[in-house]
C-alpha cells in the first residue's frame, strides 16, 4: 500500500485523529491525501476580494453563487479510479466491520423509523422534491411535513452534497419563472452549511469561545440555580409547553426541528441565562445529525455571539412563537398529551386559564405539567441588561 485517501474534516478532534494517523502512516512509508468532499466550497476557495474570510453571511452567499457552475456539483468521476485500489492483505477480513466492532451502543434508531444508508437517503430526496415549492412557507411549522430530513444523511455521507445543491440549483432557477422561492430557499440553508464549515476552519476559537471576543464580557447564571434551571430545560419541564415539546422530541427522537432549534436555544440562553456552551453541548449529545460546525454556528446565532449572529437585543417570545408556528397546538399534542384537552388559544400558555378550563382539560398546573420556571418579560429586561456590557464596552 502507497497511500490512504480520506476526506477533509476541520472538527478539532478529526484533525488532531488525522494528525496522529499521518504520523503512523508515515513511519510505514504510507502517505495520508485527504480532500474536499463534505461541502460545496470549503476553507478558502469562497473569499473576500481582499483574501479575507467572510464574517457575513450574504456577502459570502453572493459570492458562493457567483462561484458556483456546473462542474462544481457534478459528481467525482470515482469508478475509473477503482483499478488503483490497493487490495486487502491476505488473511484480513473483507467484511465491513460491525457498529459493535467499530465501538458504537445500539440505539432505538429502529423504533424511530431512521434508516442509514444511500437507498434511504435517496427515498428521502425523492419525496421531497415533490414538496421543494413549498419548502419556503412550510419550513417553520413543526406540526407540518416540511423540512427535507437529509440532515442526518448530509453529515454522514450517506448522500452527496453536490447532488443535492445541483438539484436545488436547478429547480430554483425552474421555480422562478412559476414564481415559488421553495428551492431558492432551500439551497441557502444549504449555503449556510458551507458558511458554518469555513468559519470553523479560519475561527477554531469559536469552539471554546464566542466568534465575537467583546461578547466574553457577557455573564451567563452559574450555581445551584443555573443547574437547576439547564435540568428543567433539558428534560422539558420549563412551563412553556413549545419549549418543552421541542425537548421532548430531541429527547425521544434525536432530532429537533429547525425552528424549534432556535426556539430552545433562544430559550435557554436570553430566558433562563445560561451559557449557549452548555445547550450546545446538550444538542452534540442528542443530535444524529449533529455536526460541529452547523450546531457551533447555530447556538452561537441564537446567543448572539456568532459571526453574523441575531441582533443581542432580539429576544424570542416562546409565546408568540408557539401561537405562530404551532397555531392549532398540534406539535404540543404529539409530544405534551397531558396538555390535549386545552383549547387551541390556551395550550400555548397554560397558565393562563382558569380554574374552570384547566379543569375541563384535566390538567392541574404544577401536578400535570409546571407552571413557567421564569417570567419572559421579566428574563427579557435582566437579558438586555446582562447584555448591555458589550454596548457599553464599545
Amino acid at each position: 500500500m502507497q497511500a490512504v485517501f480520506a476526506s477533509h474534516d476541520d472538527d478539532p478532534y478529526a484533525l488532531a485523529r488525522d494528525a496522529r494517523a499521518r504520523g503512523a502512516l508515515a513511519d510505514r512509508g504510507v502517505a495520508l491525501h485527504t480532500s474536499k468532499d463534505h461541502v460545496v466550497f470549503e476553507r478558502s476557495e469562497v473569499l473576500t476580494g481582499s483574501g479575507k474570510p467572510y464574517s457575513v453571511f450574504t456577502p459570502y452567499k453572493t459570492a458562493w453563487l457567483a462561484k458556483l457552475d456546473d462542474f462544481f456539483v457534478k459528481p467525482y468521476p470515482v469508478e475509473r479510479h477503482g483499478v488503483a485500489l490497493a487490495a486487502l492483505p491476505a488473511g484480513v477480513d473483507s467484511a465491513r466491520p460491525t457498529l459493535a466492532r467499530l465501538g458504537f451502543v445500539k440505539t432505538n434508531l429502529d423504533e424511530l423509523k431512521v434508516h442509514g444508508g444511500s437507498a434511504a437517503a435517496e427515498a428521502l430526496f425523492a419525496d421531497f422534491m415533490q414538496r421543494i415549492d413549498d419548502y419556503g412557507a412550510a419550513r417553520d411549522y413543526p406540526a407540518v411535513k416540511g423540512p427535507s430530513y437529509l440532515g442526518v444523511h448530509l453529515r454522514f455521507g450517506t448522500i452527496s452534497i453536490r447532488r443535492l445543491v445541483g438539484a436545488a440549483r436547478a429547480h430554483a432557477a425552474d421555480a422562478g419563472r412559476r414564481a415559488t422561492p421553495g428551492a431558492a430557499v432551500w439551497l441557502s440553508e444549504l449555503i449556510w452549511r458551507d458558511f458554518y464549515q469555513q468559519v470553523l476552519h479560519h475561527l477554531p476559537h469559536v469552539v471554546e469561545a464566542g466568534c465575537k471576543p467583546e461578547f466574553g464580557r457577557v455573564r451567563f447564571e452559574h450555581g445551584r440555580h443555573a443547574d437547576e434551571a439547564l435540568a428543567a430545560w433539558c428534560e422539558g419541564r420549563t412551563g412553556y409547553p413549545l419549549v418543552d415539546a421541542a425537548m421532548a422530541q430531541i429527547n425521544q427522537t434525536g432530532w429537533m426541528h429547525n425552528r424549534l432549534r432556535m426556539v430552545a436555544a433562544s430559550f435557554l440562553v436570553k430566558d433562563l441565562g445560561i451559557d449557549w456552551r452548555r445547550g450546545e453541548a446538550y444538542f452534540a449529545e442528542h443530535l444524529i445529525d449533529y455536526e460541529l460546525a452547523s450546531n457551533n454556528g447555530g447556538w452561537q446565532w441564537c446567543a448572539s455571539t456568532g459571526c453574523d449572529a441575531q441582533p443581542w437585543f432580539r429576544v424570542f417570545n416562546p409565546v408568540t412563537q408557539s401561537q405562530r408556528f404551532d397555531p392549532e397546538g398540534k406539535f404540543i399534542r404529539r409530544y405534551l398529551p397531558q396538555l390535549a384537552g386545552l383549547s387551541d388559544d390556551l395550550i400555548h400558555a397554560p397558565w393562563q386559564a382558569g380554574p374552570i378550563e384547566l379543569e375541563a382539560a384535566g390538567v392541574e398546573l404544577g401536578r400535570d405539567y409546571p407552571r413557567p420556571i421564569v417570567d419572559h418579560a421579566e428574563a427579557r429586561a435582566k437579558t438586555l441588561q446582562r447584555y448591555g456590557v458589550v454596548k457599553v464596552g464599545r
